[in-house]
């Protein structure tokens, strides 16, 4: 019987095994990458340019895009590369590499947008002792608190699944590798296993899904205190962020607050949350934001003027 040091490399079976689709699915994802590239870089670029885009607000959004790039690109080059080359295969080493990043980075923007939540309560409901508040350190403190929970979350999962035994065989019905599909392969009662990860991924996401609903009850509430142009502020930039947040959790909370168990449908939800809603941040966040779009404007203009000369 083999153990887990004898499987060398794991075989992703993808989304699809159709040459035609993969085809497609090719021309679709490399453009998704792209957008998703484009889209947050230009974010971070702009908000370290901008001298008007100073608030905390713009700091943990130019975060939110770094983290997005280095999310996205943990996942969608391998995925591309697989539907144009048909290169299935990836190294135990690898695969376990890609586990903990995409945790550890999945982790981390989940932690995020807890403290961009936090950041609106306090600019909306306590707009005079905001910048005591929020002062830099304090934001700071809050980006690397963060981090650290990301990587603590990234290391339970990998630890809990990095030395038990794989005996074959060694194929994951998914494009990249996570948990349930991997524990699956598992010869060995995983159970316990499995009650850990639900604890903590699924109840990790639901807790902090929970917690940002009723931030943003309290932020909703509280706008009837405000003038006609503040709620309109306000509802602008609370409605992208509860947005990103329904995008990102509630296929987390449907993968990951559930028993040990994999689905047909599970590798086209992952799809939403590790391909789309990265692409599509930049997006919900500058189009209804004008201080960031007139930031953006200005950018290409001092481009535009530097490149003519």
């Amino acid at each position: 019987m083999e153990t887990w040091n004898n499987v060398t490399y794991f075989i992703l079976l993808g989304l699809t095994e159709n040459p035609n689709e993969q085809k497609v699915l090719f021309v679709l994802f490399l453009l998704f990458y792209i957008l998703t590239m484009v889209g947050n870089m230009l974010i971070i670029v702009t908000v370290t340019v901008s001298k008007n885009l100073d608030s905390p607000m713009y700091l943990f959004l130019a975060s939110l895009s770094f983290i997005d790039v280095l999310y996205s690109s943990s996942i969608s080059p391998r995925l591309i590369s697989d539907l144009f080359f048909g290169e299935n295969t990836i190294s135990f080493q690898s695969c376990m590499a890609q586990l903990f990043t995409e945790h550890f980075l999945g982790g981390s923007e989940i932690f995020l947008l807890l403290v961009m939540a936090y950041d609106r309560y306090v600019a909306i409901c306590k707009p005079l002792h905001y910048l005591v508040i929020m002062r830099q350190c304090v934001c700071i403190v809050l980006l690397v608190v963060c981090w650290v929970g990301g990587f603590l979350h990234s290391v339970i999962q990998l630890s809990s699944i990095y030395g038990l035994p794989f005996c074959g065989p060694n194929i994951i019905d998914h494009f990249m590798c996570d948990m349930y599909p991997l524990l699956k392969l598992v010869c060995t009662d995983t159970r316990v296993v499995g009650l850990l990860v639900v604890a903590n991924g699924g109840l990790i996401c639901t807790v902090v899904f929970l917690l940002l609903l009723f931030s943003y009850g309290v932020i909703l509430r509280s706008l009837k205190n405000l003038s006609q142009e503040g709620r309109r502020k306000a509802l602008q930039t609370c409605g992208s962020h509860i947005t990103v947040v329904v995008f990102f959790f509630v296929p987390c909370i449907f993968m990951y607050a559930r028993p040990a168990e994999t689905f047909p449908f599970d590798k086209s939800l992952s799809v939403f949350y590790t391909v789309i809603t990265p692409m599509l941040n930049p997006l919900i966040y500058t189009l209804r934001n004008s201080e960031m779009t007139n930031a953006m404007k200005k950018l290409w203009k001092k481009i535009i003027m530097s490149t003519s000369k």
